[in-house]
């Protein structure tokens, strides 16, 4: 991998002579007392009135020169210097490329002694961040996961986000269109491939807020490779369930409703209105058929406004409005103490708003969320949560302010056999503010996996 090195050195301005500046205010003020006749009471009264010998318009220029600097920048980070994502890359990065997008990413190995790894569970790992977020936000926790799982972990920025490239979608040629690079359709593909970069038959696959559904949803696409899924704070929403208890008293409601409706259908004015339902209800579904392809042409002429509303130039201004307003805030709001989020958090968050295009490529991808095609084809996400078979372990902080706790604790309802794990005054990056209390219960995860793997092992030899 190429690398590199910026050298940036910046020379202090040079200091306005102190006897020119005594001049020209001496003669500022003989001028100003000709035609400001309360100049010197004015002056007297407030040290701050500071008078000017230049033109109207010079101070206008120089207040337009600051409104346009302020203009050029989006949360602190100047736009007029947007650069390649390569460039700004650390030395532990790396750069693959799929489908035409270059992926940035990182790998660390554990260094743990094959005597530490009979105890645990030994398979790769895969990190999923949530939006607005990128590998920073692994930072902390990559290398004592890799020690954990004694094997390698490796996070990877999905496109539109960190250091991933940029890219310009097009239509396609003819009838072929290519697989959109910001939808959830490219980030599971994009996480399988990564499967293979670690010559990997089976992963554990982390994913954190927004990153939990590609997590999950690559767990669909191949259950076979999934050993299995470590939510933190999952925005992933939780259907409501009924209780079990309505399931076991199942076959005895059934029987009481046989009963009722052979008393009612004795009624001749209900099967009268029985007849009539049944009569309206096939003539509504002939209806519905024959309006079918109306209904589809307009849909699709719907996505397509709104494809051309989210696209357009006052949608990105918005874009870049709501960031610069908003961006800095909303990662002081996702930490317990905002108090405790320092400069350098900050920094790692921010910079990819340095790289080009990222402003149209945030547009694009909420774009594509929004006009999700799969939605069209496979079920709703939360309807096949009680299909996942794989051990799942969700962690949350008990101050989530973004995804609250309760969503959390539903969540392992539904699925089956879910471990939860609340963390205590930890707001929705256990991962970064709490790090050790979240490495322990990771541990105590796998360590729990691995005997109950070894136990299956033994099971059939017994």
């Amino acid at each position: 991998m190429k690398r590199i090195a910026v050298n940036c050195s910046i020379k202090p301005p040079t200091p306005t002579s102190t006897h020119s500046y005594n001049n020209r205010s001496s003669r500022l003020t003989l001028f100003a007392s000709s035609w400001l006749p309360n100049y010197y009471a004015t002056r007297h009264n407030n040290n701050n009135f500071i008078a000017s010998a230049s033109s109207v318009s010079g101070s206008e220029q120089w207040l337009d020169v600051g409104s346009k600097k302020k203009r050029k920048e989006i949360a602190g980070i100047d736009q007029d210097e947007l650069v390649d994502p390569k460039l700004l890359a650390d030395p532990d990065s790396c750069f693959c490329e799929f489908k035409g997008v270059h992926i940035h990413h990182k790998i660390y190995d554990s260094e743990s002694s094959s005597q530490e790894q009979t105890s645990k569970m030994c398979l790769p790992m895969v990190l999923l961040h949530g939006f607005g977020a990128s590998v920073f936000s692994w930072k902390k926790a990559m290398k004592p996961l890799a020690e954990a799982t004694c094997s390698k972990v490796l996070a990877f920025d999905r496109p539109a986000f960190g250091l991933t490239s940029r890219v310009n979608l097009s239509s396609g040629i003819g009838d072929t269109k290519p697989l959109n690079a910001y939808s959830m359709a490219f980030s599971v593909l994009a996480t399988l491939h990564f499967f293979d970069l670690l010559k990997a038959e089976k992963v554990i696959l982390v994913g954190h807020s927004a990153g939990s559904s590609v997590a999950v949803k690559t767990y669909f696409e191949a259950p076979e490779r999934v050993a299995a899924l470590i939510l933190i704070a999952p925005a992933i929403f939780a259907p409501l369930t009924s209780p079990k208890v309505v399931k076991e008293n199942q076959p005895r409601q059934d029987n009481e409703m046989k009963e009722d409706n052979g008393s009612i259908r004795k009624n001749p004015i209900v099967e009268l209105y029985m007849s009539l339902s049944k009569i309206i209800k096939s003539v509504a579904m002939t209806i519905t058929k024959m309006m079918k392809p109306m209904i589809d042409i307009l849909n699709s002429l719907y996505r397509k406004l709104l494809s051309t509303i989210l696209l357009s130039s006052p949608a990105i201004m918005l874009v870049r409005m709501a960031i610069d307003k908003f961006g800095t805030a909303a990662v002081r709001n996702a930490w317990y103490d905002p108090k405790q989020v320092s400069e350098h958090v900050l920094s790692g968050y921010t910079q990819p708003l340095r790289v080009k295009d990222w402003d149209r490529a945030l547009v694009e991808f909420t774009a594509a969320t929004l006009l999700d095609e799969e939605s069209n084809t496979k079920p709703a996400l939360s309807k096949r949560l009680n299909e996942i078979s794989c051990p799942v372990l969700i962690v949350t902080g008990d101050s989530d302010r973004i995804v609250p706790s309760w969503n959390a604790e539903r969540l392992s309802r539904v699925i089956p056999g879910a471990s939860l794990e609340v963390i205590k005054q930890c707001g929705h990056l256990p991962h970064e503010e709490k790090v050790e209390e979240f490495i322990s219960i990771v541990e105590n995860f796998l360590r729990k996996l691995a005997g109950e793997s070894k136990e299956q092992y033994l099971q059939p030899a017994m």
